[in-house]
């Protein structure tokens, strides 16, 4: 049930006030239906009336909370990357590789997403990658949550160029993907642990990868 897998992920739930704990309520039950009627009857085929209609809730109400059908069947996927975002803007420089930097934040936004999130974001990324508009949609959220990073990081990273630090960010994205490939692939496990898994062994192979030479 949506409601109270955002009710179990959400730190200080009961301290939220009542208008925010409804606003929550419905996205999480927006997502789920839209989802499973994406799903079940195709993205193109499902019309923004029967959404609302499942829910019980106006359009007014759908675009209080969601810019567009895709916007909703991204939720997942943004919630993760808007996760993202927030930690690399929050966390503190330290010494260290600007690789780990740039990779930490990815694991703390997947701990962090809400109950239920890895079975909707499965969900979420076929529906993408069989539906045209909605890759055209990923990219294009991709390549503004990309531009935000580098340029919070270009002005706090002293001696590193933009180029330097888009490069390091699409090292790290690339990896990402990999791992989400095996992760998602038929017959594999979908537990957050078994992405993390697929993440650390993406990752370990990037300082490899730089270092081979065709012989």
């Amino acid at each position: 049930m949506a409601g109270a897998e955002t009710r179990a992920a959400a730190p200080g739930w009961s301290e939220l006030p009542l208008r925010e704990r409804k606003k929550l309520r419905t996205r999480g039950a927006l997502v789920e239906t839209a989802l499973g009627l994406f799903t079940e009857k195709g993205f193109a085929a499902t019309t923004l009336d029967e959404i609302v209609e499942a829910v019980e809730v106006s359009k007014r109400t759908f675009f209080r909370t969601f810019a567009s059908k895709e916007d909703v069947a991204l939720a997942p996927e943004k919630e993760l990357w808007r996760a993202y975002v927030a930690d690399i803007e929050a966390r503190p420089l330290a010494g260290g590789p600007l690789l780990d930097f740039c990779e930490a934040p990815l694991y703390a936004a997947v701990e962090g997403m809400a109950d239920g999130w890895e079975r909707r974001f499965v969900a979420s990324r076929a529906l993408a990658d069989r539906t045209p508009a909605l890759t055209a949609h990923s990219l294009q959220h991709c390549s503004e949550v990309t531009d935000t990073v580098v340029a919070s990081l270009s002005g706090r990273i002293e001696g590193a160029s933009a180029v330097e630090i888009r490069l390091l960010l699409e090292l790290t994205l690339s990896a990402w993907r990999c791992a989400l490939r095996d992760w998602s692939a038929p017959g594999g496990g979908r537990s957050r642990a078994e992405l993390a898994a697929h993440m650390d062994r993406a990752f370990a192979a990037i300082p490899g990868v730089m270092g081979l030479t065709a012989d």
